[in-house]
Formats: C-alpha cells, structure tokens, sequence
C-alpha cells in the first residue's frame, strides 16, 4: 500500500500556487483533480510532467464530478459528458494510469421509466472503460455518499454492478461514504479483489464532511487492519479538506 494525497486540499487555490503545495503535500503520490479551477489544460499537464520529472512523483487522476451524471437521458447532453470524462481519461494516460470516475444518478424520468439510470450507467461504464484501455488507463469507479441520487452507492449496488457488467471492471472505495451507510468493512469483505484504490476522510457518519483522519466516527484500526487483511494493495489516498499532515501521520502509524 502507498500513501497518496489527493489535490482537493488545494483545490481553493490557483492552480500553480497548488503545485507547490502537492510538492509539500507529504507523499510522492497524488491525486489530481481535473475540475473546477484546475481543470487539466496542455500546460498544466506539462508541468505536472516537469513536476513528476524534478520530484519523482507519481499521480492518478480524478474525473470531474460537479455537474457530470454518466446516466444523463438526453443522448447529446450524455455523450458531451462523456467526452469529457474521455478527455480526463486521456490526460490521464500523460500523467499515470489510474482514472476515478463516480457513476450515474437517477433524475426525474426514472419515475417513469423504473431503472432506466441503471442500465444507461451500464452502458456508460462499459464505454468508458473501453476508451481507458486504449489509452493504457485503468479507470475504477467510486462508491459515492448519501444522500444524493446516485444509482451505485451501497454494497449490494456494487454486486449487482459486478454482476451485470460485460467488462472487467475495478473500484476505488471511498472508506467516509461507505461510513454514511456503516458499509465500510463489508465493502472491504465482499470486494477486497476488486478494491484498486482507497480514498479516505473522515466525517460523522451523518455527512460527508471530508474531515482529517481521526476527526470523526470511523474506526481507522479497525479500517485499515481489514484492507491490510484483504488483498488491496493500492494506493491509500488522504482527501480531507485540510489536516493532511495529521491524516498521512495517522495512517502511517496504523500501516
């Protein structure tokens, strides 16, 4: 396992002020975040190449997840967000080969056509995870929180998942939304083979708050004894909002 550190910490900031924090953030590994203010351009990606190049770094890449639904009904507002997330997927293949991505939600229709989000994240998936292999990227899909509409929050939402998927597919656990369900060690029971990556914070079991390790309710030794026990052997990444020294500290004392 490899203690990682994702840029949601900095996310506030311009994006080369946020360079300077992921070289300090503490660990070799980092988590980019293609979104928002630091949505992946050319020359941002060229110096994350310089970066990885001077400091020996390594990353993987977050897709963006405000204002994208891979389950989306409308065909040509789907496939624009899906080209975007190809083009996540393609930066990705420059800076690493490791691409996070969350699943569908359910809208209005889904009153009236009963499981259409589903099968329309199916088909998504199946898509995206096409287009990663070319590009020699592994693109896992995260277990997302409570309470928002999304179709893959629960374990028994993931079995169904790995049922029904006609590709290979693989997960990153977000070990705080599981907590919003108490799921977190079942998650890691049931799918410890499929588990590639691990995001953590930590929260009240109530919210997803993105608290520092330690801060809130979740049992970390008992946490990090069961993917320790399990066959995971990925990256651990920190996404607290702030406490990332405390967070990388804390688990390096458990690992």
């Amino acid at each position: 396992m490899e203690l990682a550190v994702s840029t949601l910490f900095c996310l506030h900031k311009p994006f080369e002020d946020a360079t300077l924090d992921m070289i300090r953030a503490g660990s070799r590994f980092i988590e980019v975040v293609d979104a928002g203010p630091h949505t992946l351009t050319r020359s941002r990606v060229e110096r994350l190449q310089e970066m990885k190049a001077s400091y020996d770094l390594r990353y993987s890449v977050h897709a963006p997840f405000t204002d994208v639904n891979i389950s989306a009904d409308d065909d040509c507002v789907r496939d624009a967000i899906l080209e975007r997330l190809e083009t996540s997927i393609r930066w990705a293949s420059e800076l690493g080969e490791i691409l996070v991505f969350h699943p569908g939600n359910s809208t209005a229709v889904e009153r009236l056509s009963p499981g259409s989000a589903w099968s329309i994240n199916l088909e998504s998936v199946e898509r995206l995870l096409s287009y990663a292999e070319d590009y020699g990227v592994k693109a896992l899909i995260e277990n997302v929180p409570e309470p928002f509409p999304y179709v893959m929050k629960s374990v028994e939402h993931f079995a169904r998942f790995f049922d029904e998927i006609g590709v290979e597919a693989g997960m990153v656990l977000d070990i705080a939304h599981a907590n919003l369900r108490g799921e977190a060690l079942e998650f890691i029971r049931r799918f410890g083979d499929r588990i590639e990556h691990v995001h953590v914070s930590d929260n009240d079991g109530e919210s997803d708050l993105h608290l520092r390790v330690g801060a809130g309710s979740i049992d970390w030794g008992k946490t990090v004894k069961s993917l320790k026990e399990s066959p995971f052997d990925g990256w651990v990444t920190v996404e607290s909002y702030d406490g990332i020294d405390e967070s990388l500290g804390l688990l390096r004392s458990l690992l």
